[in-house]
């Protein structure tokens, strides 16, 4: 596997401590700045891109990756939670949930 693109977002839940919606945010932010056309590029079909997507939150289990499988229309998927992003305070005592995202678009390129 080839790693062609890596694409970066970030995304947050104001109000509710919702990392699943944090983390839809970020892949939103990540994807809607380009159209991803590298299968075509390379004469493969869509569905044999490599997509691993990598998700930073402050409670990495609280992200439910099946809910953001829907974004992608097509692809393989595999996603990674880790510990990052920010769960800023508030004065009301709950924080801004702040999620990180690291897209990575990979093909089986011939040598």
């Amino acid at each position: 596997m080839t790693r062609l693109l890596t694409e970066f977002g970030m995304g947050t839940s104001l109000r509710r401590q919702d990392y699943t919606q944090a983390a839809k945010r970020a892949l939103q932010d990540a994807l809607w700045h380009n159209s991803i056309n590298l299968a075509e590029l390379y004469g493969q079909p869509k569905e044999a891109m490599q997509i691993t997507v990598e998700i930073g939150v402050q409670q990495p289990d609280r992200v439910d990756t099946d809910a953001l499988r829907d974004i992608f229309p097509y692809g393989q998927l595999t996603f990674v939670v880790v510990q990052g992003g920010l769960d800023v305070p508030r004065p009301d005592g709950l924080p801004t949930v702040i999620a990180n995202v690291a897209l990575s678009i990979a093909l089986e390129l011939p040598a």
